[in-house]
């Protein structure tokens, strides 16, 4: 019964973090190169993170040595926690709490002072511009999310991700909130800095808050960013495309292949969709997506009652 209910998605979260962060790498370099080659493509990431763990460490004058220690590991951790939130059968769910919906806005929230935190604690000038550019439009990000996640919580009258599932028996969210995984999909780009809106690590900034890391700091970091953007592949496959439902296969498989499936889409968008300057993305954010995201949640709300 413990085995079941308790150690085995927590097993399956941390799994799905580190399979999924290599999985990540994969696909963003087999698009980027369009060769499935097994030496070029399937070997490159874990050469990488090889060498990786033989270069030192380096470090800058009079850093915030704790928390830039602890800055990539609380980023992991959160994509671990997030993971453990996704149910993955009525009864298969590491963290089934009655509000797991605001623990996973809380966890965004959570990520943007990690972020900063990483920039800051670096003593940089670049990791520090970084630091700021992420947390003027992670605001954003966190509000077009509220609203969203409200949305589908709606038709469930339940904060809990096993009740969003179930309401989707009948109609995923997908079909029912158009605007939702769309405006999504935005918030994990932004969540994750992956992309047109990685804006905190960019080259622009030599690496923006990862500029001055090195060796097995730099893996874990990267790691952490891949892990995150999987947790919330996870997160938009159980809300918004039914989560373990479907059939013939078993509920874990079906998540399984609807989390790849955003997992995809997010980072063909992110090889596909240019960059855009950070005064550009705060009026996109701002003037465009957020007006968007209470029209999705007016949408829902209309649904939710009319199917009532």
């Amino acid at each position: 019964m413990i085995l079941d209910q308790l150690i085995l998605p927590w097993l399956l979260a941390w799994l799905m973090a580190g399979l999924g962060a290599y999985l990540v790498a994969v696909l963003d370099r087999l698009m980027a190169s369009g060769s499935a080659q097994v030496g070029s493509v399937w070997l490159a990431p874990l050469a990488s993170a090889a060498w990786l763990m033989t270069q030192q460490a380096t470090t800058t004058e009079a850093p915030d040595a704790p928390a830039w220690r602890l800055a990539p590991a609380l980023y992991l951790a959160l994509a671990a926690i997030g993971l453990a939130l996704v149910p993955w059968s009525p009864t298969l769910v590491g963290v089934d709490l009655s509000t797991s919906l605001v623990l996973w806005g809380s966890l965004e929230a959570l990520a943007t002072v990690v972020i900063f935190l990483h920039g800051w604690s670096a003593n940089s000038h670049l990791a520090l511009i970084g630091a700021y550019r992420y947390v003027a439009l992670g605001l954003s990000y966190l509000l077009i999310s509220m609203f969203v996640l409200i949305g589908v919580a709606l038709p469930a009258e339940s904060l809990r991700l096993t009740e969003v599932v179930a309401a989707q028996a009948s109609l995923w969210h997908v079909v029912s909130q158009p605007l939702g995984l769309p405006l999504f999909l935005v918030v994990g780009l932004g969540l994750t800095f992956w992309g047109p809106l990685n804006l905190a690590d960019s080259a622009d900034l030599s690496g923006g808050t990862a500029v001055e890391r090195s060796g097995p700091p730099r893996l874990v970091w990267a790691l952490a960013r891949a892990a995150m953007l999987v947790a919330f592949s996870a997160i938009a496959a159980t809300a918004f495309l039914g989560g373990w439902m479907g059939p013939w296969l078993p509920g874990p498989a079906w998540l399984l292949i609807k989390s790849l499936a955003v997992l995809v889409v997010l980072l063909w968008l992110g090889r596909r969709l240019p960059r855009l300057a950070p005064e550009r993305c705060l009026t996109l954010m701002w003037v465009v997506l957020l007006p968007l995201s209470f029209v999705d949640l007016i949408w829902a709300g209309a649904v939710a009652l009319w199917m009532a």
